[in-house]
Parts: structure tokens; C-alpha cells; sequence
């Protein structure tokens, strides 16, 4: 007890400040550590994609998070009977057209899954802004997305096997199964 009596007013507010600012540092540490648990459960793969294409963590969470900010001012819906019946008709014939052409067939299908996000509510942006955008509400369906869209690359440069176009086929089904059948419940939960 006696080395307490010997602290000085200035020794004692310093290690105050001191101990202030150690447990303000473990906050802030805790806030990222469950932002970063967040993002990582809610966008699973597309969050490792994503810290990957940008070089890191910080960035990846900005982008991301920006991705929600973004998709959180869209009015999203779900489709109307007569519109679903409509893009089943389209993705049959995109089907039946495989056998005799797979090229176009996975051409009409990406176009088919273009126009379901459009009428759906997303804007009609290039390919990256799609993903990014899907990604938020879909984040397992990323993945699908771009695959098929490589597949579909592949496919226009002419270097792709009906293998890989059925397999983009494949990944667009996905895609689509989830986009067109998605309900308003579903949706109000994914968001």
C-alpha cells in the first residue's frame, strides 16, 4: 500500500489514459473482428473473392459493404405468375434449342437471366455490376453466375466443348431456378 501513496496526480492520470486507451483499442478491435464475421457469413465465397480481387480485407469490407448500401435502394420483387410462366417458356425453348445448337443456347440463356434481373428489379448494368449486385441477396449464387459467364466467354470466342457449354447451361439453370421461383417471403428474408 505505501508504493500507492507515492503515485503522483500526473502518474495516476496517465495510467488512466493509458488504460482508457487500451480498452477503447480491444472496442474497436471487437467492432471490426464482427463487422468482418458478418460480411464473411452473409457473403460466404463472393467475401474470399472479393478480399482477393482487391488486395485485402479493408477494401473487400468497403466494397461490400457499399454492395449493400447499393442493393438496399433497389426495390427488388418478386416475379408475377404471368411473368413466370412467360420466363419458363423462354428457358424451354432455350433448352430444346441445345441439342441442335448449345452456342446459342447458353447465349439465350445468359440473355434469359439478363432480363429476369431486369424485370426483377436490378438495373441492367454490365456483368461485374450484375454479380456485385446479386451477390448481396444471392451470395451462393455468385458463383454460378460467374462461372457460367466464363463458360459463356469461352463459348462466344469459340474455344469452348459442349461439355462446358452444357455445363454453363448447367450454372445458368441454377441461377435461374432461384431468381424466377424466389418468393416475396424469401425475399423479404434474404434482405
Amino acid at each position: 500500500m505505501e508504493y500507492l501513496r507515492q503515485l503522483t496526480p500526473t502518474v495516476i492520470v496517465a495510467a488512466l489514459l493509458l488504460t482508457g486507451l487500451v480498452f477503447g483499442l480491444l472496442i474497436l478491435i471487437s467492432r471490426r473482428q464482427s463487422r468482418t464475421h458478418a460480411l464473411a457469413d452473409r457473403f460466404g465465397g463472393e467475401y474470399d473473392r472479393t478480399v482477393q480481387q482487391l488486395g485485402g480485407r479493408a477494401k473487400a469490407e468497403k466494397e461490400l459493404t457499399g454492395r449493400q448500401d447499393r442493393v438496399g435502394a433497389y426495390t427488388i420483387r418478386a416475379l408475377s405468375d404471368a411473368e413466370r410462366v412467360r420466363f419458363a417458356e423462354s428457358w424451354r425453348t432455350t433448352l430444346t434449342r441445345f441439342v441442335d445448337s448449345p452456342l446459342a443456347a447458353v447465349s439465350e440463356a445468359d440473355q434469359l437471366l439478363i432480363e429476369v434481373m431486369r424485370v426483377r428489379g436490378f438495373p441492367a448494368a454490365d456483368f461485374d455490376q450484375r454479380a456485385a449486385d446479386l451477390s448481396v441477396d444471392y451470395p451462393r449464387l455468385s458463383e454460378s453466375y460467374h462461372a457460367a459467364h466464363d463458360l459463356a466467354l469461352k463459348s462466344r470466342n469459340g474455344t469452348a466443348n459442349t461439355e462446358e457449354l452444357r455445363q454453363a447451361l448447367v450454372h445458368c439453370r441454377v441461377l435461374y431456378d432461384e431468381l424466377v421461383n424466389a418468393s416475396p417471403v424469401e425475399l423479404a428474408a434474404a434482405r
